[in-house]
């Protein structure tokens, strides 16, 4: 599988969703089956913690997770996610990026480049890839589990040599929100191939940031780039393929972080 992945021109690395779709049939979870191997032992102990929490005192669990009294199913969801039916990833997470993406929508062509190209960070899995078979579960990233601590933390100390095999020597196209940009952060010598891309709203001459247009346009950016086949292998190319696709780019200057890219919408 590494020599496979190392192939792969670009990466696109996307954020959760908070939301599921829990699927009501399916084999139970094999951490074995899902990709990026030297993830598992991590994805083990975060199993097995979470599941721990939310099957010993769902008043507890409900208030480490953040949940409110009326989303105690959240909670008996996570203690049985060891027996719990999965789905490929691609169809458990949804929310606003992931229906402007469209996975299940895409060319067949499309699809195939989504498997190479896209991964997903998880908190309870690390990263996962479109094709990977997981249940619904709640975890958020800012959330500190018994036995594990902070999720972010435990992923930092993991990630670094899954992302070196996932991304190879390609272009990362970082699209992660904040909270799950704090559990791997590329290493300065990776700069030049990382971009990031940030969505600004323009209206009456003003531009700001709004989630529904950012993670509507994200999805939408991603969805582009897997049916037009673009490799791109540098922040500029990436601005030149997005621009080519219709989308109004401004780069930023070069960083030790990467390449900033902010993308210009006036509507949806």
């Amino acid at each position: 599988m590494a020599a496979t992945l190392s192939l792969v021109l670009v990466l696109i690395l996307l954020p959760p969703s908070e939301g599921k779709t829990a699927p009501v049939r399916g084999a139970a979870l094999d951490l074995d089956s899902l990709s990026l191997p030297l993830l598992t032992d991590t994805r083990q102990r975060m199993l097995e913690a979470l599941v721990a929490l939310c099957g010993s005192d769902p008043n507890h669990a409900a208030s480490v997770l953040g949940l409110s009294r009326t989303q105690f199913d959240l909670v008996a969801r996570n203690a049985g996610l060891i027996e719990a039916p999965t789905a490929r990833a691609d169809r458990i997470y949804t929310g606003v990026l992931y229906d402007a993406l469209g996975f299940g929508e895409l060319s067949t062509a499309a699809k195939r480049r989504a498997t190479a190209r896209v991964a997903v960070t998880s908190s309870l899995f690390g990263l996962v890839r479109p094709g990977d078979r997981i249940p619904a579960y709640r975890l958020s990233g800012d959330a500190t589990v018994p036995g594990v601590g902070q999720v972010a933390a435990a992923w930092r100390e993991a990630l670094g040599p899954a992302m070196d095999e996932a991304l190879g020597r390609g272009l990362l196209v970082d699209l992660r929100s904040t909270m799950y940009a704090g559990f791997w952060r590329p290493p300065a010598e990776l700069a030049d191939r990382v971009a990031t891309v940030r969505v600004l709203h323009e209206k009456n001459g003003r531009r700001q940031v709004v989630s529904h247009f950012n993670k509507a346009t994200k999805g939408r950016i991603v969805r582009a780039l897997l049916e037009d086949g673009a490799d791109p292998r540098t922040p500029e190319d990436l601005a030149g393929a997005l621009e080519r696709l219709g989308w109004t780019v401004e780069p930023g200057a070069p960083s030790r972080k990467g390449t900033q890219l902010d993308v210009v919408v006036a509507d949806l």
